[in-house]
This record gives structure tokens, sequence and C-alpha cells, in this order.
């Protein structure tokens, strides 16, 4: 595939904000580590904003965001490197409420996909979640039980981001 140019003008609205962004930019002088110690899981859905939830500001958390909060392959290496690169001691798995990876099945997701835009993307795992609570719990228990995060003595909470109260209700599992 050749290298294309940016597309400028598709990206217009996002350019204008940044440069307006920029010009009243201040450094923090922040450094890469989490400096409340915490990473958070969750979703890629817009109606969350991970740092409001919790009460901390940029620099405080890592974050990590996907379709439905799984705990993936990738999700762990990256938790590996937080934890012993970036002083991440605290993980918090926190999907949410009325979220599209548990509104549907596996065949079912891949089935409108095929429908609606003529795509088969049966090669993807899209992860859905039948019974959300269950989910986070496998979840939760992938990270309390990788050796590299447990010999980090790592602390893994789950809670789930009700979108429409705002409220966080953790999980004991």
């Amino acid at each position: 595939m050749p290298n294309l140019p940016f597309p400028k003008a598709e990206f217009s609205d996002v350019l204008a904000a940044n440069s307006t962004y920029a010009e009243n930019f201040t450094s923090e002088h922040l450094t890469g580590t989490a400096a409340k110690g915490l990473a958070i899981i969750t979703c890629m859905d817009s109606r969350i904003s991970p740092l409001a939830i919790v009460g901390m500001k940029p620099g405080d958390v890592k974050i990590l965001r996907n379709a439905g909060a799984r705990v993936t392959d990738d999700v762990l290496r990256t938790l590996v490197l937080a934890t012993f690169l970036l002083g991440v001691n605290r993980v918090l798995v926190m999907p949410h409420t009325d979220c599209r990876m548990a509104s549907a099945t596996e065949p079912e997701i891949h089935e409108t996909i095929l429908q609606e835009h003529g795509v088969d993307t049966r090669s993807v795992e899209f992860r859905t979640v039948s019974d959300p609570i269950s989910a986070l719990q496998i979840d939760v228990k992938r990270i309390r039980t990788h050796p590299l995060l447990i010999a980090n003595s790592v602390l893994v909470g789950g809670a789930i981001f009700d979108v429409h109260t705002g409220e966080l209700k953790p999980y004991d599992f």
C-alpha cells in the first residue's frame, strides 16, 4: 500500500480544535508514570470519561480502552509494562451499562455488519458479552492470575459504570 497524504480536509475540525488547544496549552511537566498508581480498563464508548468518573486528572491514571472493556492479551501486555515501568500498582476493570458488546451475540454482530455493510468480519473476535457480571469476573481473574502481575503484587478490582446515573458499582469476586 502506498503512502497516502494526510486527509486534511476530512480532519479539519480536529486540526482546528488542536490549534486552539495548542495556543492555550501549558505543559504540566508530567512524566509517563501513573501518579496515583492506577490503571483503568474501560470501553471505547464516548459516553465514558474515565478521569472524571474517578475524580482524577491527566497524569494520575493509565487508561486502556477497547470495545467492551475486555482483558485481552494486548491489555495484559500493556499492564505488565505499566506495572513494571510506569508506576501502576492498582487496576480497575470498568465496563459499563448499555454496551453494544452486550447487546448481541458474536454471530449476530458479524451478521449485522455483513448485512448492513457487506463485509465478512468473522476473522475478528469481538468478545461480545452475554453476562456482563460474569465477563467482569473472568476479566478480573485474568489479571489476578497472570504470573507477571502476581509477581508485582498488583491489586485488581472490578466495577460497572452506569451510563445513565454516573454510578460506579463495585463487585466482590
